[in-house]
């Protein structure tokens, strides 16, 4: 639940630029977060030099892939499906070979391949390089799996081949892994502890970025804020490296500021952060910079003390609160947004009214809601019993929904008759006659098209808005252009 899961993404297809030489066909379908969607990419990317072109239609294709997330039991529900599909297909395309990458497979690898026989592949998020491997031996006709989490693994050097964009944004990983044992999450047992890519090959990817005419890009990790480079390895042994190792590091208030200085132009936008990881330095050298964006996403998932020390947060509703004082005092334009969880095991009254007192008391511009739904593999399944009646968590989580929406219009409401700055990023969803873009602060932004195009910095003067949105009109391009 730390990861921002877009539903309109849902399920949606890679396609990009043929290879003629290529003569097989992936088709490869994606869930979750953004996170899954640049693993599509990379895989996409490796697959290309394997002779596969990608394709949108499911019966032409001779490789099938879902890229899965264990977040969310609606996800898996969906995966299933999916695999019920592909397999109907496979009836009349008896060639065609079904994988399932991503964080379901290293949890469902034996219950896919022996018990349920509805897939050929299995491949975990730390093994896509050995794609080229696995793909021969479901060639030569037998099953393939690999899950083994690696201390190492990060991607970085394989470029992704940015697919389905739209040519403004892109989404650049930093980090793999998670070593915070949330007991709700079950990203740790998925995608292994916590290792860092080198800043080198981060600050490459955005330098070719910009240069493929890319405005925007948004540092990923499962939590950004812990990323430490000191030459590679895992976080958790940073304590045995070397004093020049140590001296050299690079850590994520650091690597914000060498991102910001290689292209000035360009927009920055980091996510996920985590409450405990934020450090000061980190809000000192977002102030710093004008290209880095004035939004931090800070899941908090509960206002309770007594919740936050059974889900394993490692922060107190204190600690947060003296976190957002800081952001607001150093950036006092920052949009800050949360994730929340409704009906934690053992989660009373007095707790659920504690998650309204801390909303109160941030006013988040948005926020990403949901009842808590038991994950196979988590500590919360392993060892409490998912007690909150049904109706209780959903009757909670409409009191937390109705809450954000009046702070939402309270934020949207601050923005009345100022003039932004506003990236395109194509159409308005309900007006061909407008375009879409957002604010430094992530809120969208609609005005009339006029002569502006996507991928233009526009000044946009704000004359009304919803509670997500506002509406406005184009004073001029801004001197970012």
């Amino acid at each position: 639940m730390e990861k921002i899961i877009d539903e309109s993404q849902q399920g949606s297809t890679l396609a990009l630029e043929k290879d003629e030489k290529n003569g097989r066909k992936l088709y490869i379908e994606s869930y979750g977060c953004q996170m899954n969607f640049s693993d599509s990419e990379i895989v996409a990317s490796i697959l290309a030099k394997e002779g596969f072109n990608t394709t949108q239609e499911l019966q032409e294709a001779d490789l099938v892939l879902v890229n899965t997330c264990s977040i969310r039991e609606k996800a898996e529900v969906t995966v299933r499906k999916r695999l019920e599909k592909f397999n109907a297909v496979k009836k009349t395309n008896p060639g065609m070979k079904v994988g399932v990458l991503g964080c379901m497979a290293e949890r469902l690898k034996s219950k896919f391949l022996e018990e349920e026989k509805i897939v050929d592949m299995v491949v975990g998020p730390d093994a896509y390089k050995d794609l080229p491997n696995l793909i021969q031996e479901i060639d030569e006709g037998r099953n393939a799996v690999n899950v083994i989490l690696s201390k190492d693994e990060t991607y970085g050097d394989v470029a992704p081949v940015r697919l389905n964009s739209n040519g403004v944004s892109a989404f650049v990983s930093i980090t793999r892994g998670c070593d915070n044992m949330c007991t709700f999450c079950v990203v740790p047992f998925t995608r292994g502890r916590e290792r860092s890519r080198d800043p080198q090959s981060i600050l490459e990817e955005v330098n070719d970025l910009w240069k493929k005419g890319f405005k925007e890009v948004t540092l990923l990790g499962q939590n950004v804020d812990s990323y430490l480079w000191y030459g590679g390895g895992l976080k958790k042994d940073f304590e045995k490296a070397t004093d020049m190792q140590k001296a050299t590091s690079v850590n994520f208030a650091k690597l914000l500021e060498l991102v910001a200085q290689a292209q000035p132009k360009m927009r920055i936008r980091f996510s996920t952060s985590n409450p405990q990881d934020m450090t000061l330095d980190v809000i000192e050298s977002m102030a710093k910079y004008d290209n880095i964006c004035k939004y931090i996403h800070l899941p908090v998932q509960s206002g309770s003390n007594r919740i936050l020390k059974a889900m394993n947060r490692l922060h107190t509703r204190e600690e947060y609160f003296e976190l957002i004082d800081n952001i607001r005092r150093i950036i006092p334009d920052c949009a800050i947004s949360q994730d929340m969880i409704t009906g934690f095991p053992t989660e009373t009254e007095e707790d659920h009214q504690d998650t309204l007192s801390l909303m109160e008391y941030v006013k988040y511009d948005f926020g990403f809601m949901f009842a808590y739904s038991e994950r196979p593999g988590t500590l919360a399944e392993r060892k409490m019993d998912d007690d909150i009646p049904e109706e209780t968590k959903k009757r909670r989580l409409r009191e937390v929904i109705e809450l954000q929406q009046k702070h939402g219009l309270y934020r949207t409401q601050q923005h009345l008759g100022k003039i932004e700055e506003v990236l395109i990023e194509g159409p308005s969803k309900k007006s061909d006659a407008h375009w879409m873009g957002r604010n430094s602060q992530n809120t969208v932004v609609v005005f009339p098209k006029e002569t502006y195009t996507i991928g233009d910095f526009v000044n946009v003067k704000i004359n009304e808005c919803t509670s997500a949105t506002l509406i406005g009109e184009a004073v001029g391009l801004s001197e970012n252009n």
